[in-house]
């Protein structure tokens, strides 16, 4: 298992309504879930710059999770999360 974590600053909620409604269907496609997602969620050492969303994604292994964010197919579902506003994902391992 190899998880990935997005950070999301929303400025578009109805754009991020409708990325939600495909993105399950999209991560399970290679494996992946969403672990979990909160707005509420508390620094606990230094000063980041914190999103307004952190999710927790898991995939079988990173080949699975490449395979995800490069899949073409998937290119809409991307575009709906980066048009809800500024978001980064970070594959851990």
């Amino acid at each position: 298992m190899i998880y990935a974590t997005a950070r999301l600053t929303i400025t578009d909620p109805d754009a991020l309504a409708r990325y939600r409604e495909k993105a399950g269907q999209a991560l399970a496609k290679h494996g992946g879930k969403v672990e979990t997602a909160s707005r509420d969620f508390t620094p606990l050492d230094g000063t980041p710059d914190a999103p307004n969303m952190l999710a927790l994604l898991s995939f079988p292994n990173k080949e699975a999770a490449l395979a995800w964010a490069h899949d073409p197919e998937l290119e809409p579902v991307h575009a709906l999360r980066r048009a809800a506003g500024q978001s980064d994902i970070l594959l851990l391992g």
